[in-house]
């Protein structure tokens, strides 16, 4: 143990931390840039009149149209002052908490990457990430350091192993490996791409891509770890992530990966990106490098002992992703504990959930989901049961200000789940309005043994 706590405090080069800060910080602006320019934060955070909430984030509530754009656009300039470097500490803060705040406002738009960005964004708050090639080190010089604990660069890489890991164990069940399933319904969409349209259709392909896949995602972290595979490692991660990006539409996941993994190479390799971000310095910035050689050869020195909430945060992705074993039936059929486990790409669900409210004299409605939630939060809600309780609990509220006395809510919901036939997912005999939201398991989801 002595041994393992000597080899995370070794003094390591910055350069793997500056790179990653530089990557990170102009990904996100980009990816910010994207989704205002395509419209989504009117469509996700001002269009809607009612938002599903994480459990426990109840109080997160979206501000207005104006505020909202203030939000966003200070989002937008905390992404900047990361990839610069200016104003660090006060920029990483703003942007963990600014876009940690937008994914809390509406459970539908959950996704994998955004919770592992909220993730990595928080760890740089912590991190060093500013020490060099960085507008904080051109206004003080004194801050600068060639060297940093080798537990700064171990940790980005242990929580993005970590993505990969459990993305392959998520992979090791029979609906993957056996049937290729989610994987042979996606391909069969692609039948009309130009040249490669047969031969994605193919059966072949799908447990092609299936094992791969598996195989992949459980391996690829220790080759990336690994000196003498690394250079050919990264290249199944771009060849990989290239051709995921392709062919399904998953946002900046693939092109954020490809560019996260480059913190696995040696500081040599490092060195370069980092001298070409301080060519732009030298450009933009007068005198920058007559200020810089006035600063000490090494830094400032930091205590290299890894902090105790850094202990607790590495403990708490190892297990915590594995909270569905305290849940009984399928994971992919309840989805109890299947959020922040990284479960990537192995499911494909559809419902349909008709509701209706009964008031305690026998007065009965037949709701329209459509009247209350956009398409996007009804596709969703429809196969997702913590949803399915959050709308009933919504729909009994506003019966009752109708004029309905004690509204009852039942559901009548068909799922199916990576092409089986289509099943009931919520018993239709229980007055869901009577339900409480928690983490504990929901008696009311029904269970099948061949699932």
């Amino acid at each position: 143990m002595q041994k393992l706590l000597n080899k995370l405090s070794e003094e390591s080069s910055i350069s793997p931390l500056i790179s990653f800060r530089i990557l990170f910080g102009l990904l996100m602006f980009l990816a910010l840039v994207r989704n205002l320019v395509m419209g989504f934060v009117h469509k996700f955070y001002i269009e809607p009149n009612f938002f599903f909430k994480y459990y426990g984030f109840e109080w997160v509530q979206p501000i207005g149209t104006n505020l909202t754009f203030v939000l966003y656009f200070l989002l937008l300039a905390s992404s900047l002052g990361i990839m610069l470097g200016a104003f660090y500490r006060f920029s990483s803060i703003l942007f963990f908490l600014l876009f940690t705040y937008f994914e809390l406002i509406d459970l539908t738009h959950y996704l994998n990457h955004y919770y592992l960005i909220s993730l990595l964004s928080f760890l740089l708050i912590f991190l060093p990430a500013n020490r060099s090639s960085s507008i904080d080190v051109f206004l003080n010089p004194s801050i600068r350091q060639e060297s940093i604990p080798r537990w700064c660069i171990l940790l980005i890489q242990y929580q993005l192993a970590l993505v990969y890991f459990f993305a392959g164990i998520a992979k090791l069940q029979p609906d993957w490996l056996l049937y290729a399933q989610p994987l042979k319904i996606w391909l069969g969409r692609l039948h009309d791409v130009p040249l490669f349209g047969t031969l994605l259709i193919l059966p072949a392909t799908a447990y092609i891509f299936s094992w791969f896949a598996a195989i992949y995602d459980l391996a690829i972290p220790f080759f990336l770890w690994n000196k003498r595979s690394r250079t050919l490692a990264y290249l199944a991660v771009v060849i990989f992530h290239s051709l995921t990006g392709i062919l399904f539409n998953i946002g900046i996941f693939p092109v954020a990966m490809i560019a996260f993994s480059l913190i696995f190479f040696s500081e040599f390799w490092h060195k370069k990106i980092n001298s070409t971000f301080d060519l732009i310095f030298i450009l933009t910035l007068s005198k920058l490098k007559q200020r810089q050689n006035l600063s000490v050869t090494d830094g400032i020195k930091v205590n290299n002992k890894v902090p105790w909430f850094i202990w607790i945060f590495v403990f708490w992705q190892l297990l915590f992703p594995l909270r569905h074993w305290l849940y009984p039936g399928n994971v992919h059929w309840t989805e109890e504990g299947f959020r922040f486990s990284w479960k990537v790409m192995v499911v494909e669900k559809t419902g349909n959930a008709i509701f209706k409210v009964i008031d305690k004299d026998g007065k009965e409605s037949q709701v329209l989901n459509a009247d209350y939630l956009t398409e996007k939060q009804e596709t969703f809600m429809s196969y997702q049961p913590d949803m399915i309780l959050q709308f009933a609990h919504f729909l009994a509220k506003t019966y009752e200000n109708k004029g309905y006395k004690n509204p009852k809510v039942y559901v009548d919901c068909f799922v199916t789940l990576n092409g089986s036939v289509s099943r009931r997912l919520i018993d239709p005999k229980i007055d869901l309005a009577a339900q409480k939201t928690g983490i504990h398991h929901k008696s009311w989801i029904m269970l099948y043994n061949d699932l």
